[in-house]
């Protein structure tokens, strides 16, 4: 090969490497500093100057001291953490089903999994909007199977939140818990049975810890979008309810406070890149045995 096409070759790869970081620069780096520059500032960028950075810190001292920024964050993870179990339990068998279901059945069965997104994210949380409410179609079953009276409702209740982030992120939990089962050795389990383990001892001993990958990487996808969540909380929980997803919709528009929201903003990126690392952590040392 000539030196020509040598050189034409290593400037392709400098490129198709070059792409992914130019992406990242142009949707994370810069609207990240963006962002920071504005929570250091004393002032919205629609006023005149833009924006005036002070360096004082002042919407940060502001979160430190009103109490409802930490409770924010907190019911935040709480309810985030709750709704990623809720989806780990759900999610789990249904991968496991259809890791081990015929092969020619895995592509329908992941295409039921996925069809949902077909969909409009907002319409389909309306949807489950007008199946909890009072009157809508899980009462009216209730009511007319006779099992209960006076059902109540769930909308307006973190259970409904909880059941909204389950159902929207369910496949985020599906498809990398698939990707790992799928891939088990069978013979493990062949083996286990062979040394006298029952099939439940052999799922906790074999099966449970090797897919232990795919479990972090799954609840990482639910978790994370689940604590800056906006919509589900404000269509299906209550006034009462309070996640910082809220709290960033309030300060930028009703307060129009754009540094507080920026400070908020950061705080809950910080606190958000903690799991990332310590993921990144585990699977580089997993990998290195």
């Amino acid at each position: 090969m000539s030196t020509i096409g040598v050189s034409r070759a290593d400037w392709g790869r400098r490129i198709v490497i070059a792409l992914p970081y130019l992406w990242l620069l142009l949707f994370f780096a810069a609207p990240f500093i963006i962002v920071a520059a504005i929570s250091f500032a004393d002032n919205t960028p629609d006023t005149v100057p833009p924006v005036t950075l002070s360096g004082s810190g002042r919407s940060y001292t502001q979160l430190a001291a009103d109490a409802l920024y930490p409770a924010a964050y907190l019911n935040s993870l709480r309810i985030a953490a709750i709704a990623t179990l809720i989806t780990l339990l759900i999610g789990y068998p249904m991968a496991y089903g259809i890791a081990r279901a015929p092969a020619g059945w895995r592509g329908p069965l992941l295409m039921a999994v996925i069809l949902p997104f077909w969909t409009s994210f907002l319409i389909r949380i309306y949807a489950w909007k007008g199946i909890l409410s009072e009157n809508g179609l899980l009462n009216q079953v209730l009511r007319g199977s006779g099992l209960v009276e006076d059902p109540g409702t769930l909308l307006g209740t973190e259970w409904a939140i909880y059941l909204g982030i389950a159902y929207a992120y369910l496949p985020f939990m599906v498809l990398p818990l698939y990707a790992v089962l799928e891939k088990l050795d069978r013979s493990l389990l062949e083996a286990a049975a062979d040394l006298g383990a029952r099939p439940e001892r052999a799922f906790l001993t074999v099966t449970l810890p090797l897919s232990l990958p795919g479990i972090m990487g799954g609840c990482l996808l639910v978790f994370i979008p689940a604590v800056g969540e906006f919509v589900i909380p404000d269509l299906l929980g209550g006034t009462e309810t309070l996640m910082i997803g809220k709290v960033l919709w309030d300060e930028f528009f009703s307060n129009s406070d754009w540094p507080a929201a920026s400070a908020v903003a950061m705080v809950m990126l910080v606190v958000l890149v903690a799991p990332i690392v310590l993921f990144q952590r585990a699977r580089a040392r997993e990998m290195a045995r």
